[in-house]
Parts: structure tokens; sequence; C-alpha cells
């Protein structure tokens, strides 16, 4: 396993860096996380919050919960991890964010080249003519909020039994296809596809870096495990 001054020598030398982050970023912005012992989903059920069945069943009730989350994460700030990530993208060659988080908080930091795998909760998209619209405002006026062809908007996320974004997912495995280091932060590596992409860069001929507070089921796999908050790692990785 290779050490932090190792790293820092990796990232400076590196032509092409791409990193996947995931709930451990944001959750010290005090963001919820869904998958940790208190997070989300030991709270509330997927199946009634975060599909399409779901919200064809009952698009109010599903929208009280994701406008609740929207006026908890606008309280959020980017924390120091995120400013690090963009301090990296403004030093490396070709530089790649693929984020699974949706509140935006990489965009707020400075970061630029943002893959969103997820989607965004800013994104308010039309369940028939697909117009999209990003809306900011938190709580919304009128729930569920609707189209100006008058059906249901619904939050712009991507939710259990949906696809991904192929455009956005084709690029992200470009990114890691084609990265000399790949950094893996704060995600649980269970959800997929965005978990495999750390073997995929692996395969690839990356230098995968992981950071987190836990070992995942990826952690022996790799070749660097540094375990902490990202908030206090990163800026020590770019510093």
């Amino acid at each position: 396993m290779i050490l932090l001054d190792e790293i820092r020598t990796l990232l400076r030398d590196a032509r092409s860096v791409a990193v996947l982050t995931g709930a451990g970023v944001s959750a010290e912005s005090g963001i919820a996380t869904f998958r940790d012992d208190d997070g989300l989903w030991s709270r509330f059920k997927v199946e009634d919050l975060a599909t399409p069945e779901a919200f064809a069943r009952d698009p109010k009730f599903v929208w009280q919960w994701y406008d609740s989350r929207r006026v908890d994460i606008a309280k959020a700030k980017p924390n120091a991890g995120h400013f690090a990530l963009a301090e990296l993208e403004r030093r490396v060659p070709n530089f790649t964010l693929i984020t699974q988080n949706i509140d935006d908080l990489h965009d707020e930091a400075g970061s630029r080249n943002v893959l969103k795998v997820h989607g965004s909760i800013w994104t308010l998209r039309c369940t028939v003519c697909s117009h999209e619209r990003r809306d900011r405002t938190a709580p919304l006026p009128d729930l569920p909020p609707k189209c100006d062809c008058g059906a249901y908007l619904r939050p712009g996320v991507v939710w259990f039994g949906e696809l991904l974004p192929q455009d956005v997912w084709r690029q992200a495995e470009f990114a890691a296809v084609t990265a000399d280091v790949f950094l893996v932060i704060g995600t649980s590596a269970v959800v997929f596809p965005a978990a495999s992409l750390a073997g995929v860069a692996r395969d690839a001929g990356a230098k995968v870096v992981e950071i987190n507070i836990a070992e995942t089921p990826i952690s022996g796999r790799i070749d660097a495990f540094l375990k902490g908050r990202s908030a206090q790692l990163l800026p020590q990785l770019v510093a």
C-alpha cells in the first residue's frame, strides 16, 4: 500500500485524474447519508419514496419528502473536501469529477467538469414532455409542482429501477479508463453501476486510492486506502 506522500506525488505527476464521490463527502456539510446505520434508508422505505412506482402512486407524498430534503440541502455549504477537489481540478490537465451526490455542492465549491450520475435535486423534469428546468426555490410553493404543459414535474434524480443518464455514464466510463489516478471518496461502493468504476480504472492501469471513514467492499482490491474524513485528508493531498 502506498502512503500519503506517495499519493501527493502521484497526483502531482498525473496528466489525467478521475474522482468518484459519494454521500460521505456531503455528510461533512451536514447532509444526511442514505446507507449509514442512522441514514435515510433506516428511517424511510425506498419503495415509498425513490421509485417511479411510488411517484405514480402518490406524487404529493414523494414530493413532500423531496421538498424537505431540498430545504435541508439549501442550508448546506461546501466543505474543505469540496474546495480541495476544485483546487485539484485547476492543477491537473485532464480532470473529471464523477459524483453520486445530488446536492450540487461540488459546483458551488468551484468544480467545473462534474458528471452527476444520479442527477440533481435542483432539477425538475416533466413526466410527460420531459422538459427540464433548474429551480432552487425551497420550499416549493405548490406540491406537486406542474410543468407548463400541465403535467406533474418530478425530481430530476435517478430513482431505483431507472437507468443512469447514458451520455453522462459514457463520459464517466471514459474518465475511468483514461485516468492515471482514480480517487474513490466517501462512497459505500455498493451502489452499481457507479461502484464498478474503481475496478474499470484499476483494470485500465490507474492507481486507485480510496478515502473513507471505514473500509468498503473495494478496499482490499486497490492501491491505497486512507482512513479518515475527506474534509481533513483531501486538503492534505493537495497542499
